[in-house]
């Protein structure tokens, strides 16, 4: 207990922010690093071949839960865990239990990392974690969970704001969903039998990205752009139909992963209706935060975290329109089982999401440490890096993709069409260089700015 008081202490104020944004640098850079070793064997199969712990069937899976747990979502809850106690006009609940999940954060990803590597796995799509490992990351979310509430419940602002909304929304659901969705009651395996497993993996599948990282993105899009702008939300109404729309419509479009599958066929009907109607809480959050913004994109430009931000509504936009359109049959034909699809996932995780993670994080660190940004050319750099290749991986996955399922559709073999797509994956992992590149640089970045940052203070 006394090391956690020193610990809380040393961080100083806004202890719990400043953990989670430290936390989230770091499995950056590690996630990609796993996800540039994936990449490796993608080019050469017998890339490092007897090296078991990142064989790609291991280092694939860690690189993705990486991703979702260790990048992209404690950056949102840095974000969060800032925002909140300023937009209920009270302090955070608990700034040494904010700092105690972290640590715990860490500790689960570490041993989660470790399990995977060594080839304990549950072997279900994002939901590959050993039992032990899931219970550990469902308390997490009950953590986070009660330390939001009870900031929540001794607010002095009687009107919640949609941030709030959002990220309270998120770590509920996502509590239920995971523990759902991971089985956690049949510890032996993790799953249920045949087809109900499946139909309940994608129910949990989607909704790690839909009702996880989509709200809490949303959340910090919503906070971070009037105030980098210096205007009005356009309409708290609006604001609000996103949100519900989101969450009534979003749970339910899983099984459109299923559509080629004996599921019942009520399902897959429910799961396209509603993978179409998507559009409306999208373009509700787009209209409503453009029209926010609406001529002020030279303060966009100004601000390194509206910057990132911004880019990532921009990268919802094509998320949406891609997601709807590709949950339609006669699209699935072709798109489905191959690299489309790893682009789509590429574009809704990381380029909307993980960019406004970062943004987020870029527009609280000054704040949180009462600093400028150790530098704004490398924070700078790191955005040209990211949205470059990002953006470069995305249309290579693309096409890849469209190769894949138009041979595939005309009767061609597997291995036939892998000399064809080989070029494409020296570029998937260049485009690869980009992104790791530019998550040590925001790493070395962070940490300066938190830790050894010589700059004047600020208010």
């Amino acid at each position: 207990m006394a090391s956690i008081v020193n610990i809380t202490e040393k961080l100083g104020s806004q202890a719990a922010a400043k953990a989670f944004t430290l936390t989230s640098a770091v499995w950056f850079a590690f996630a990609t690093s796993f996800g540039m070793i994936a990449a490796g064997y993608l080019i050469a199969p017998d890339f490092m071949a007897n090296i078991e712990f990142i064989q790609f069937g291991r280092s694939r899976p860690i690189h993705v839960n990486l991703v979702l747990f260790g990048f992209v979502t404690p950056g949102l809850l840095a974000a969060a865990l800032y925002y909140a106690p300023r937009l209920l006009r009270t302090h955070l609940y608990s700034q040494r239990l904010g700092v105690v999940t972290a640590i715990l954060w860490n500790l689960t990803l570490v041993i989660g990392v470790i399990s995977l590597g060594m080839g304990y796995s549950q072997g279900r799509e994002y939901a590959e974690l050993p039992w032990a490992v899931d219970l550990m990351i469902a308390g997490l979310f009950g953590l986070v969970i009660f330390n939001l509430f009870m900031t929540v419940h001794r607010r002095q602002e009687p009107i919640l704001y949609v941030s709030i909304w959002y990220a309270c929304a998120a770590v509920v659901l996502t509590a239920v969903g995971y523990c759902l969705g991971n089985v956690i009651w049949k510890p032996d395996s993790g799953a249920l039998l045949g087809i109900p497993d499946a139909i309940l993996l994608w129910f949990y599948g989607h909704n790690i990205f839909g009702l996880l990282l989509t709200p809490l993105a949303l959340g910090v899009a919503y906070y971070v752009l009037p105030l980098a702008t210096r205007s009005p939300l356009y309409s708290h109404t609006l604001s609000l139909i996103g949100f519900w729309s989101l969450i009534v419509v979003y749970t339910h479009v899983g099984t459109h992963h299923l559509l080629q599958v004996p599921v019942p066929t009520w399902l897959k009907a429910i799961s396209i209706v509603d993978s179409v109607g998507m559009v409306i809480p999208v373009m509700v959050f787009l209209i409503n935060i453009w029209f926010t913004v609406k001529g002020k994109l030279g303060d966009i430009h100004a601000d390194i975290g509206a910057k990132f931000v911004f880019t990532g509504t921009i990268m919802y936009f094509f998320a949406n329109i891609q997601g709807s359109f590709m949950a339609l049959p006669q699209v699935q034909r072709v798109t489905h089982f191959n690299n489309w699809v790893v682009g789509h996932a590429h574009l809704g995780v990381f380029a909307f999401a993980g960019i406004t993670a970062l943004g987020g994080l870029y527009f609280i660190l000054p704040k949180i440490t009462k600093k400028p940004l150790y530098s704004r050319y490398l924070a700078d750099l790191q955005y040209w890096l990211i949205l470059i290749g990002v953006s470069v991986m995305i249309i290579d996955l693309t096409i890849v993709g469209l190769l894949q399922g138009n041979a595939w559709l005309n009767g061609e073999t597997v291995y036939r069409v892998l000399p064809e797509i080989h070029l494409y994956y020296v570029i998937r992992a260049s485009a690869g260089l980009f992104i790791l590149s530019g998550a040590y640089l925001g790493l070395y970045n962070i940490v300066r700015t938190l830790f050894f940052n010589p700059g004047a203070a600020t208010e």
